[in-house]
């Protein structure tokens, strides 16, 4: 964990989440039913230029526990958006480093040409800086319907390099420069895993944007979004269905609600759809290998699901 880290972290109790059906002390768990399908999400490799600490996706140069996704998969799942009249608005494209996929140029253009709204997270170091002729084009023609999403992990120097590594800072300002020069639709994701509460967390970034001449409204949680920290080894608790009320939280605002994603595992001949971003690697979430297959409730059967989406109330989608 990176230091400053405002949490004490309690080992999880290794009877939580065992039962897709009911929590460790027996109680009916919580689920979430697919209202609309708003969001398709495509992980497009797990491979990064970078390796963070706390990753959620264990992102790194070696890590390639998720292949490469091609131009052919993700033409075929739009295919299917527009077969089956699915109310799909967005495609997402999340990583790894999602400019570290050759093809990813390729994928943005289709899915900006089929009509929909686009967003990629990136960390806009050089993967990306590699693909600025592309990326002018592909505005030229699409404009403020592309959004790329930067990671800026801290809006210190010191402490964004504390989870991305020495000499990740001027790379990433350098691209963040770039796209706001070039007039691309920007948002920022940060964390909180630092001893500062959001408005403190917020000026400071506030500050940093007009610094570097970033058009980003840091007081807007759309643009500037602040994740809570996800550790699958931490202590959580489960969300039973009787928390809905308790937490004052209505199941159809979680992210698998009006999400899905699209993931390749190594040596699978075929692409698989899971609820969210959050789980690319646990089997036990695949929902199959078309969207039609994959409209089905999800259990809340997984450490992120309670940290993240339920208790921190976040979702990677913009809206």
């Amino acid at each position: 964990m990176p230091e400053g880290n405002a949490f004490q972290i309690k080992a999880l109790d290794p009877r939580k989440f065992q039962d897709p059906h009911v929590t460790a002390e027996g109680i009916t768990r919580a689920v979430v039913a697919l209202t609309h399908l708003r969001t398709l999400w495509f992980n497009t490799g797990s491979l990064c230029n970078i390796t963070c600490q706390n990753c959620y996706m264990d992102s790194s140069p070696t890590n390639d526990r998720l292949a490469y996704m091609t131009v052919a998969e993700v033409k075929a799942f739009l295919d299917e958006i527009e077969a089956e009249r699915l109310p799909v608005e967005e495609i997402a494209f999340t990583g790894g480093e999602p400019f570290m996929n050759r093809e990813l140029p390729d994928m943005i253009e289709l899915a900006l040409s089929r009509g929909f709204r686009v967003l990629v997270l990136t960390n806009a170091m050089k993967p990306l800086l590699n693909k600025r002729p592309r990326l002018l084009d592909i505005l030229d023609r699409h404009g403020q319907a592309l959004t790329l999403r930067v990671s800026i992990d801290h809006f210190t120097k010191a402490k964004h390099e504390a989870v991305r590594g020495a000499a990740s800072w001027a790379p990433m300002i350098e691209g963040l420069r770039w796209l706001a020069e070039n007039n691309f639709k920007i948002t920022i994701a940060g964390r909180t895993c630092w001893d500062e509460n959001d408005a403190e967390a917020r000026r400071g970034y506030g500050e940093l944007f007009e610094a570097q001449h970033i058009p980003v409204d840091a007081d807007d949680p759309a643009a500037l979004v602040l994740f809570p920290e996800m550790d699958s080894a931490a202590d959580v608790p489960e969300i039973t269905t009787h928390c809905w009320d308790i937490l004052g939280v209505a199941p159809e605002t979680m992210m698998c609600a009006t999400s899905r994603m699209i993931v390749k595992h190594r040596g699978q001949d075929r692409a698989s759809v899971v609820p969210c971003t959050l789980l690319p690697y646990d089997t036990a979430f695949e929902l199959g290998h078309d969207l039609t297959q994959a409209a089905k409730t999800v259990q809340l059967n997984h450490p992120h699901c309670a940290k993240f989406c339920v208790l921190g109330g976040a979702s990677c989608s913009p809206e």
